[in-house]
């Protein structure tokens, strides 16, 4: 049974891109900057794979013509990417192509593309390819690393190496202990030492939280260590915390918002859900009013 967009609606701002589009003139004029997110994920045919690797191309040269009209700078509108909608399942050279091809139309139109990390069993894959295009468009491409995950110190002493552009996140994917810090307090303690690593040896880290304990933290942190608040970037979802996000900019902070859109909104829908009961109230509260 296809749940009805209702349910998703306060987390993701649309099923087609001409939908979200009107809700990014919000975000944007309270001085935050956007991220666009094409939902989907793992698609294992090559037809559909060039759909979407077609559809992201498009997405650029829509949100570029967008940001111009509005008259925002560069950063203040990128999109993200899940290379597994574009081949990664399928092949990896195949995905590797499609994404020169957009990294080709998002360096001409001066965009940034973030490459969003899935379940460990890519993360390796992802990396790679990252690796290997990094170097053609160390200015328009970046990845994303989970702290949860127990191998993310090594990974990110390599991207601080390569003083790549890491979006560090807390990690939403179900994974075992023997991969994966299970409670909160280790996956907080590592969040931060990952942080701190990206904050003062890597370039304009994003800090995805919206766990108070964290923010105050870097807060702290980057206070402390002289690092000025255009070095960075705090970073949270469509439809959670607003006053959060536009008190941190209010306070001086660079702040981005990841905006999904599409039909394939279930998985995400999903994992908004899992990671706090207060979601869960929201889709009730929906439900009643339905």
């Amino acid at each position: 049974m296809k749940l009805p967009f209702a349910l998703a609606r306060r987390f993701v701002a649309g099923e087609s891109l001409d939908a979200a589009l009107p809700a990014l003139d919000p975000i944007l004029g309270s001085g935050r900057f956007i991220t666009l997110d094409l939902l989907g994920e793992h698609v294992p045919e090559r037809s559909r794979a060039e759909g979407f690797a077609t559809e992201y191309g498009d997405l650029v040269e829509t949100l570029a013509d967008y940001r111009d009209r509005r008259g925002a700078p560069p950063e203040a509108v990128g999109i993200s990417i899940k290379l597994s909608m574009i081949g990664q399942v399928i092949d990896t050279e195949f995905c590797e192509a499609n994404l020169r091809d957009l990294l080709d139309r998002a360096k001409a139109t001066d965009l940034f593309v973030r490459l969003d990390m899935e379940g460990s069993d890519i993360t390796q894959s992802t990396l790679d390819i990252f690796e290997r295009v990094y170097p053609e468009y160390p200015d328009h491409v970046g990845t994303v690393l989970q702290a949860y995950l127990k191998r993310t110190y090594g990974d990110v002493a390599r991207m601080a190496e390569l003083n790549a552009r890491v979006r560090i996140c807390k990690g939403a994917y179900a994974e075992p202990a023997t991969l994966a810090y299970p409670g909160m307090p280790a996956i907080r303690e590592a969040y931060m030492d990952h942080a701190r690593t990206l904050l003062t040896s890597a370039r304009y880290p994003g800090i995805a939280t919206h766990d108070d304990q964290l923010i105050e933290a870097v807060k702290a942190y980057t206070t402390q260590e002289g690092i000025t608040a255009d070095r960075f970037e705090f970073q949270m979802l469509y439809g959670l915390r607003e006053e959060t996000q536009t008190d941190l900019v209010r306070q001086g902070y660079n702040m981005r918002t990841y905006v999904p859109y599409g039909t394939e909104w279930g998985p995400y829908f999903t994992r908004r859900l899992r990671e706090r009961k207060e979601n869960v109230f929201f889709v009730l509260k929906a439900l009643v009013k339905g």
